[in-house]
């Protein structure tokens, strides 16, 4: 077995010196990403007919509205929970600039 440095993965920059520039970024694509999710799912738990009066008719559009109720209350507690080192922003910027398109793009479509 190798010998590996792991010395990076131990290093947590503290949240005093990430710059801001990443900081706002980050944290601006990760919401935008996020709510068009929320949306997203929504959107597709919704039921089949016009109103959602008419869940009760069947059990799985009721099943599905509460499976969609739960994740979308999920992703909304998701939302609060910010990465608090720059590893973390970093990737949400990376993430978000590839993600954030696309889920508009869903959004847009699925709408």
């Amino acid at each position: 077995m190798t010998w590996m440095p792991i010395e990076w993965a131990r290093r947590v920059t503290p949240a005093d010196d990430i710059p801001t520039w990443l900081q706002v970024s980050g944290t601006v694509l990760r919401a935008v990403f996020i709510a068009c999710l929320i949306v997203i799912v929504l959107r597709v738990s919704m039921p089949q007919n016009e109103t959602i009066l008419t869940a009760y008719d069947t059990p799985g559009d009721l099943l599905r509205i509460a499976l969609g109720l739960a994740v979308c209350g999920w992703t909304a507690m998701q939302l609060f929970r910010a990465p608090k080192d720059a590893h973390g922003q970093r990737t949400f910027l990376y993430f978000g600039l590839a993600a954030v398109p696309f889920a508009l793009l869903c959004l847009v479509f699925i709408w």
